[in-house]
């Protein structure tokens, strides 16, 4: 993949309910050159109406994948951007506009495998699934009507990525290849293991620092090499808990 292919996300659907609504985002999708797209289970079945929505875009139903949580689906993708309506709540990060996000992305490394990750029609995402993207972005909206219909939010940001693709200046990537889902999900299992190992996870607290942790971590993007070091980190940490490492001991020098 390209840095341009950075530029060409799958689109993640969580829970989605309507069944109109995916085929929306199926048609949005091609519209404007996109081609993956995910449900997270429980997800509406696709019928004749997602097919009515959909015009001529059936073939991205066609190929639809259906995972049973987020995790999962996550897993192969090294960029998680996450949308969120964003209303009453506090964010540790600023949340980028649509048009923002495209620059952002063009900073990927080649073979940057990058997922946009859309919410729910009644509630949006999670504050425990926004912790599990790297990049937020919020649509301006009018605070008479401030939450958009989900295929509508597609179109805006499938819309401005397909505008960044066709530009004129080719994009450069830059640094080292970005961990993907289940290198960071194994960081935090053994980080999880090793906490519980020296008594940190003891009360309902942990829960929540878990998942601010899980939020640091994604908003770093870290690179596969970064993962490494700090798994490093944690084999040694663990080692410590453990009591001296043990070394092989050395039979007699020998002289001459």
């Amino acid at each position: 993949m390209s840095a341009h292919g950075a530029l060409r996300p799958a689109i993640v659907l969580v829970r989605p309910q309507e069944e109109g609504n995916v085929g929306a985002v199926a048609r949005a999708m091609a519209n404007f050159g996109l081609e993956r797209l995910l449900l997270v289970e429980p997800a509406t079945p696709v019928r004749a109406t997602a097919r009515a929505f959909a015009a001529h875009a059936g073939e991205i139903l066609d190929r639809a994948e259906r995972h049973a949580e987020l995790h999962a689906a996550l897993g192969g993708f090294g960029r998680i951007v996450a949308t969120t309506a964003a209303r009453d709540r506090p964010w540790p990060t600023r949340l980028l506009a649509p048009r923002e996000l495209a620059a952002a992305l063009a900073d990927e490394p080649h073979g940057t495998a990058t997922a946009i990750v859309f919410g729910p029609e009644p509630s949006g995402l999670t504050n425990s699934e926004l912790a599990l993207a790297s990049l937020l972005v919020r649509v301006p909206t009018s605070p008479r009507q401030p939450t958009l219909n989900l295929g509508q939010a597609v179109v805006v940001l499938a819309y401005e990525l397909f505008l960044a693709r066709s530009g004129a200046a080719p994009l450069t990537p830059r640094g080292e290849p970005r961990a993907t889902g289940d290198e960071v999900a194994g960081l935090f299992e053994h980080l999880s293991a090793l906490l519980e190992r020296a008594r940190f996870a003891r009360d309902t607290t942990f829960a929540g620092v878990e998942r601010d942790l899980r939020q640091l971590v994604s908003r770093a993007a870290p690179s596969r090499r970064e993962v490494s070091i700090l798994r490093g980190i944690l084999r040694r940490l663990g080692h410590a808990i453990e009591g001296p490492e043990r070394r092989p001991t050395r039979g007699p020098r020998r002289s001459g």
